[in-house]
């Protein structure tokens, strides 16, 4: 008992407290007890803890999320306006690069995934040594991983862009396209290493200096934007080739400062030289035993977006325009479940590593809803001010804002489906429950999407608005897939070491 009281004061130095820390540890009778309890029964709460110290612990976690992915898509969106003023084209050439650095950065999310569940895991248990542990296996793992892409991914720029283009875009587009994503591939590992520790300061509950590091990484991309594209301060005017050199440098500040974060200690994980860094069989193995499924999800998901994508980039490039214009949006607004999910990661994990059953369903239950009554106010906002919001943030020829105005209409009917996919995929994920995330990411976008598109755009000719239909399909039954898993339950008895 000691022990467990000397780890808490620790962890009231080191990270932050949550109404769980109060709580005693459960037990494997308690496990088994909860298995029997009615739904209806699950719902009460334990008589010392109140439902909005619940909420207030989702919203400490969740707000530094929140305003970081809010920021990172506005800087996103700067990116896009910026690179806009560049003449036709340019924002098509910048987003031919996003599904293939995306794939290639499938393995480094799915460690991502695996690294946050164990984290969370040890930080429930006061496990502090095995938390570090973590960390060192995950960045060592990434490092290796964030080489093999460089070289792959610098090497076939020109190819991954060419087959991406897939015929409707010009030769000087696809050529703007390979030097942004050269520069990308060059500069990989530097943005997978403030990825790598992002993922697992919020496996902690840690995520405000996730927000800190990443607002003023940010912040630098937009001054070297404002710098590289332009030619300001005199610089000379680069275009697409200084956006990504200014994102770039973002990535690089933001590492910088997240290593200091790490090395201080003052966020519960401390990554100190002194210790070992060889492969630990048994953390590797626990990190992959919960990343092996996301990565084939990811894989999935990002294969069956680039076929996606190739389809709706043959469709010319005021067409390519008007739905990347509409992407950023949709990122935007997806900014609600993610940041919702980085609680339910956190919190569902740590609950587990507790053997807390009952506040791991608890906490799932509150960021659910939460992030559902946001999505529906943001769904209606994006339906009545949609032309307003795409004329603020973009500067394009009338024939693709028509597009885009049109086709926010999908990106509004779409929100509580997303609220629902992410926040719940969250909660599975915090139990390490990946396998059937892969398997529903199969079905919904690699069979439900691509065969949609082609048979509304290529056999029905509906343009966009087919590529749309389809999106809004996979999302609609993605959500259900990913609710009727939950609904089973067996999340809650996924053992890991």
């Amino acid at each position: 008992m000691a022990n467990s009281e000397a780890a808490v004061r620790e962890e009231k130095v080191a990270g932050i407290n949550t109404t769980l820390d109060t709580l005693p540890f459960g037990t494997d009778e308690d496990i088994e007890l909860d298995k029997k309890k009615t739904r209806k029964e699950r719902r009460q709460l334990p008589e010392t803890v109140e439902s909005k110290a619940l909420y207030r612990d989702v919203l400490r976690i969740a707000w530094p999320s929140l305003a970081e992915l809010f920021l990172t898509s506005f800087v996103s969106m700067a990116d896009t306006m910026m690179v806009s003023g560049c003449g036709t084209g340019a924002v098509t050439a910048v987003s031919l690069t996003m599904q293939p650095r995306m794939l290639i950065m499938t393995a480094v999310m799915a460690l991502n995934t695996g690294a946050t569940a164990t984290i969370a895991r040890a930080r429930g248990a006061h496990d502090q040594t095995k938390a570090n542990s973590i960390l060192r296996q995950a960045l060592m793992i990434a490092t290796f991983i964030a080489v093999l892409g460089m070289i792959f991914g610098s090497t076939f720029s020109r190819n991954l862009i060419t087959f991406m283009s897939n015929g409707g875009s010009s030769a000087e587009v696809v050529d703007l396209g390979t030097k942004y994503m050269r520069i990308q591939m060059i500069t990989l590992p530097v943005a997978v290493w403030s990825v790598c520790i992002t993922a697992a300061l919020r496996g902690t509950g840690n995520s405000k200096p996730c927000m800190f590091y990443n607002v003023i990484a940010n912040v630098v991309n937009v001054i070297f934007n404002w710098i590289l594209i332009n030619g300001k301060l005199g610089a000379p005017a680069m275009g697409v080739v200084g956006a990504s050199i200014a994102t770039a440098i973002g990535q690089t500040v933001a590492t910088i400062i997240a290593f200091i974060c790490i090395i201080s200690g003052k966020f519960y994980l401390r990554l100190s030289l002194r210790n070992a860094f060889k492969f630990d069989k048994d953390v590797v193995l626990n990190i992959v035993k919960v990343g092996a499924p996301a990565m084939v999800e990811q894989l999935f998901m990002r294969l069956g977006y680039i076929l996606f994508g190739r389809t709706v980039f043959s469709l010319g490039e005021a067409s390519s325009d008007a739905h990347n214009i509409c992407i950023n949006i949709q990122n935007l607004s997806i900014n609600i479940g993610q940041g919702f999910a980085v609680s339910a990661t956190s919190l569902v994990g740590q609950s587990l590593g507790r053997k807390r059953l009952d506040m791991a369903e608890h906490y799932g239950l509150r960021c659910r809803r939460i992030s559902m009554y946001c999505s529906i106010v943001i769904g209606i906002l994006l339906l009545i001010f949609a032309r307003g919001i795409l004329t603020t943030f973009y500067r394009v020829d009338e024939d693709v804002l028509q597009l885009a105005t049109k086709v926010m209409i999908f990106v509004a009917i779409m929100q509580p489906f997303q609220s629902t996919q992410f926040v719940v995929g969250g909660i599975l994920r915090g139990a390490g429950d990946t396998r059937v995330q892969a398997i529903i990411v199969l079905f919904t976008v690699v069979i439900v999407r691509l065969s949609l598109v082609y048979l509304t755009v290529n056999v029905l000719h509906l343009g966009l608005f087919g590529a749309w239909i389809a999106v809004i399909a996979d999302q609609i039954l993605r959500a259900l897939g990913i609710y009727g898993r939950y609904l089973q339950g067996k999340w809650k008895t996924i053992k890991l070491k």
